[in-house]
């Protein structure tokens, strides 16, 4: 997994022209999803999907991301500012939870996000991989904390409401000089995630290990200033993201996988009931996006 930074670490250069020209677009269960026609990331990366295209019962195999119920990553590191260096750690957790957003069932990912030792962030975030193998990102519910206690969840955002646009996580078979591609859209709270394959065949360590055949994936907000700068995120196959860093940016991040762990029964039951407790919490905190969606449901146990 990887611990989502859009909001805390940004990216590219400024484009009022395409802020401008965006349009909304209604979901029909019937057809295709629908998304804006303008290329956010650039030519070639129009948001679109077909709800066909997902299986009834979701799985997320793909080489470069496999979510497997029950797996949970931890990667630590530290995030340097001109404030300062602040200690991070991230635990992603693969729930056996499932949930439909936009017509789709999608898997629930559980993320905490810790700094110096304090949470900062509980989110849970959904996926789901077409039968072709690429994997889409339908929606995050991120719940911040300030001195241990919840303030809210602002960047909520769920594909298909306020004209939010699934995107593409990972593709089925990235290569490279190819055309950037839309990760997930979601105006409403300023949210673009931009990828673009940018090396693979790497040799890379960290804690967990050595890898090889190591892809690396560029991303990037085209809707932020230049002194944003871009973020590297580094896959490994079969095992997932190992590690990420900064280039350029005012705030720069650089995290390692330390650890990888196969939860037993009990402990996968534990974090099925978190994750329910915070997907009921949900419909309190954000009535106005996450209300909106189906309840999520334990389908591995």
């Amino acid at each position: 997994m990887t611990p989502r930074s859009k909001r805390l670490t940004a990216y590219g250069s400024v484009l009022l022209l395409v802020v401008a020209s965006l349009t909304a677009a209604t979901a029909v269960a019937a057809a295709p999803a629908a998304a804006s026609s303008q290329e956010l990331c650039g030519p070639g990366s129009a948001l679109s999907f077909h709800r066909s295209a997902f299986p009834a019962k979701p799985e997320i195999d793909n080489k470069w991301l496999r979510l497997e119920p029950g797996r949970q990553y931890t990667t630590t590191g530290k995030v340097v500012s001109p404030d300062g260096t602040t200690a991070r750690t991230v635990i992603s957790t693969v729930t056996g939870l499932t949930k439909v957003i936009d017509g789709v069932k999608t898997i629930a990912i559980w993320d905490r996000d810790y700094r110096d030792g304090e949470l900062v962030e509980s989110e849970l975030a959904f996926f789901a991989q077409t039968r072709k193998g690429a994997v889409w990102l339908f929606g995050e519910y991120p719940e911040e904390y300030e001195n241990g206690k919840l303030v809210g969840a602002p960047s909520t955002f769920i594909s298909g409401i306020d004209e939010a646009r699934a995107g593409i996580a990972m593709q089925a078979k990235p290569h490279r000089n190819t055309p950037a591609y839309a990760q997930a859209y979601a105006p409403s709270v300023d949210f673009l995630d931009c990828g673009d394959v940018f090396a693979k065949h790497l040799r890379v360590c960290v804690p967990t290990g050595c890898y090889d055949d190591v892809m690396v994936i560029d991303e990037f907000n085209p809707l932020e200033p230049p002194s944003a700068g871009h973020q590297r995120k580094y896959y490994a196959p079969r095992t997932g993201l190992i590690k990420v860093t900064a280039v350029g940016g005012e705030e720069q991040e650089f995290m390692d996988l330390v650890k990888i762990k196969k939860l037993n029964r009990t402990e996968l039951a534990s974090v099925n009931a978190h994750a329910l407790a915070i997907d009921r919490r949900g419909y309190t905190v954000s009535k106005d996006v996450y209300a909106k969606t189906p309840r999520a449901v334990v389908k591995t146990r």
